[in-house]
């Protein structure tokens, strides 16, 4: 990946408010049929449609300190949580309580130009439900700010599509100590502020591609993505050159999310 060592400073002007408009379609399918038996999650919907947002939430995402392109940051939890309660009101922003294996929340500086900055990001977070639970795979997300007039362009985030992009967890029998696990998908969870338009007319003078800032991200969650991977053809040249054995291992699942 390229390394690039120009700095940036990034900040919005706190006094602003912004727009943003929540989004959960009926979740359409469940491996075990969880979202027709489970009332809970069949009536899952998005806390509230639409609200106002201080711009000092999106600060959140951003870091005090300037950066360059392709440096990744933490992103502090309690601007997340006000923008997720707008999809849900009960989060958990660590998946070790609930299912998952992976948790925090990431940012990285894609690409920037003299008045637009783009700033890739990824959260995991999970959902309480009334008698369960319910991990998306992951909330994948972009946060153009305008460098010049302290505002912001565009913010979306949203869980990624996927045959499966849903991990769920129903404590069925109230009585009992553990919760029954399934995987489903749903079309759209997301958060919304600003127009895409602008985003696909700017010309960034710096950046990285949005693949090299997901693989980025992705490593900061998951040592497998820290791997060299090949395909099996590859594999195969490579372990007959270098006097090798291969060790195969099956996985019925993702490695680098939350799905299931």
């Amino acid at each position: 990946m390229k390394t690039f060592n120009n700095k940036i400073a990034l900040n919005l002007d706190s006094d602003a408010e912004v727009s943003v408009k929540g989004f959960i379609a009926p979740i359409a399918h469940t491996l075990s049929n969880f979202h027709v038996e489970w009332e809970t999650l069949a009536n899952l919907r998005v806390a509230e449609p639409e609200k106002q947002h201080s711009v000092s939430v999106f600060q959140s995402f951003l870091l005090d300190e300037p950066v360059s392109v392709g440096e990744c940051w933490q992103i502090q939890g309690s601007g997340v949580l006000a923008l997720f309660k707008q999809l849900h009101t009960a989060l958990n922003l660590n998946l070790d309580d609930d299912s998952g294996d992976s948790d925090g929340l990431w940012a990285c500086l894609r690409a920037y130009n003299d008045r637009f900055a783009d700033i890739t990001f990824r959260v995991h977070a999970a959902f309480k439900l009334e008698d369960g639970w319910l991990a998306p795979s992951q909330f994948a997300g972009h946060l153009i700010i305008d460098r010049l007039e302290g505002k912001m362009a565009l913010f979306e985030m949203s869980v990624p599509e996927g045959t499966v992009n849903l991990d769920i967890g129903w404590k069925e029998d109230k009585e009992a100590s553990y919760s029954i696990t399934d995987a489903g998908f749903c079309s759209q969870m997301q958060l919304r502020a600003g127009t895409r338009d602008v985003a696909q007319n700017i010309e960034f003078s710096t950046s990285i591609t949005q693949e090299e800032a997901e693989r980025v991200l992705a490593r900061r969650f998951y040592k497998s993505e820290q791997i060299n991977w090949v395909s099996p053809y590859q594999a195969v040249e490579l372990a007959e050159e270098q006097v090798k054995l291969i060790h195969a291992i099956s996985i019925d699942g993702p490695l680098a999310d939350e799905s299931c």
